[in-house]
């Protein structure tokens, strides 16, 4: 199996060094040939544990803060909201 690690690697936005293609080609072709040996799950319920139900709880409406409330604390909001530094390019 061909994996193009200069693709994955600009998807990701990873810098990688030329003289280290090699290395993580051959480490992400493991990973893949790892993950095809495992078995196929089968059966309807194979994901679930019968004896766990995990039952929900309802849900319930609460009083909560005002946001006005909310707000006055923070240095910085514009239209009912926090106005937070960016974080992602």
């Amino acid at each position: 199996m061909e994996i193009d690690v200069r693709h994955i690697a600009k998807l990701a936005k990873l810098q990688i060094p030329e003289d280290k293609m090699a290395q993580f080609e051959r480490e992400l072709s493991d990973i893949v040939g790892m993950v095809e040996k495992l078995p196929a799950l089968t059966g309807d319920g194979a994901l679930l544990d019968e004896t766990n139900t995990m039952q929900l709880r309802e849900d319930v409406v609460k009083p909560s803060f005002p946001r006005e409330e909310m707000l006055k604390n923070a240095p910085q909001s514009a239209a009912g909201c926090f106005v937070v530094p960016k974080t992602v390019e």
